[in-house]
């Protein structure tokens, strides 16, 4: 099969080309997997973390990609809920122990043994992928391939960073950043909330537009101040000046979900403009987004469905992975990067 491949790491602005194409043998699956002929994977800001080692993958090479959908091929030994020809989708959580206090009380994302797909396990930059059959995810009709892709990840840890925001209608939401993940909680906060105003901080003109289209009552840049203090803001970006920068804009109880994995270090010091009385008393609150649940991916799907969400996309031919990683570092973003993999 046909495969992008991660090699070693490297930092993109050194190396453009990360990603290889390789020919590798077709996986089989195990005892509980089942075998997924990709069609289409998301390009997620996460391979970048993984490409330049701010998250490193356990082992090299490693197929990335974290964001597949696909039909079910072929089952292993004892994989069960699934028949061959199902669409699925394969999101971040590859699986989990389900014996941890964590799984215990629905919190997988938490779990200690957590594994992650395209970092510990091959992942969608491939023909074909397999995955536990409890891990993929039934795809609802209204959605094709190409724009189910960016829903498995963008827009479930967009979903969990909505219900860590504790926001109620008709209180005041503002996005930090707005790539793949932003712009599908923007459709989602006008959808729950309809009385909500929403207010989107981003470094480019293009992005600032393009939530003003999707309905944000106002767009500045990420160091401007918004007309309003805000009640939570969701800070969607790798670096750190902007948790800076939104702390300072929430009002007294306001609450700050940050939606990253990892931050990049070379802005780390502007946590050193940190203004106690400014940014962060009146009980202001900060919580991270880590992982995605199973509960998480199939409750977003529905609500996805029931919308119906449909993410704006850029497709690319799977060779060009290099390039939407590319456009993805430069903030070359309209909605989500998807690679094409197999004949739509």
């Amino acid at each position: 099969m046909r495969a992008m491949i991660l090699r070693a790491l490297s930092n993109l602005d050194e190396n453009p080309e990360p990603l290889e194409m390789a020919d590798l043998p077709v996986p089989v699956p195990g005892a509980g997997e089942v075998r997924i002929r990709v069609s289409v994977c998301g390009v997620c800001h996460t391979e970048l973390d993984e490409i330049e080692g701010r998250m490193p993958p356990p082992r090299l090479p490693v197929v990335p990609g974290h964001q597949a959908v696909g039909r079910v091929d072929a089952l292993g030994p004892g994989a069960e809920g699934l028949r061959e020809g199902d669409r699925v989708g394969v999101a971040w959580i590859g699986s989990a122990c389900g014996r941890c206090k964590y799984c215990r009380e629905g919190n997988e994302n938490l779990c200690p043994f957590f594994v992650a797909t395209g970092r510990d396990a091959d992942g969608g930059y491939a023909e074909f992928m397999t995955a536990p059959a409890p891990f993929a995810h039934p795809i609802p009709a209204v959605f094709p391939d190409v724009e189910a892709a960016p829903l498995l990840c963008a827009g479930a840890i967009g979903y969990r960073s909505l219900k860590l925001a504790g926001l109620e209608d008709g209180e005041s939401l503002g996005l930090t950043g707005f790539g793949a993940s932003a712009h599908l909680v923007l459709k989602m906060a006008r959808h729950r909330y309809p009385n909500t105003r929403v207010y989107v901080f981003a470094r480019s003109e293009g992005e600032r537009a393009f939530a003003r289209e999707l309905g944000a009552v106002w767009a500045g840049d990420s160091t401007a101040e918004p007309p309003e203090k805000l009640a939570a803001i969701v800070d969607t970006t790798p670096a750190w000046r902007p948790v800076v920068e939104a702390l300072k804009n929430l009002e007294p109880e306001g609450r700050l979900v940050i939606n990253a994995i990892r931050k990049e270090e070379r802005d780390k010091s502007a946590l050193l403009a940190l203004d106690y009385p400014r940014d962060l008393w009146m009980e202001k609150e900060i919580k991270s987004v880590a992982n995605v649940s199973r509960a998480d991916v199939r409750e977003f799907l529905a609500l996805a469905a029931e919308i119906p969400l449909h993410p704006e996309v850029q497709e690319f031919p799977l060779e060009a992975a290099n390039q939407a990683l590319r456009e993805l570092k430069g903030r070359r973003i309209r909605g989500a990067k998807v690679l094409r993999i197999a004949p739509a």
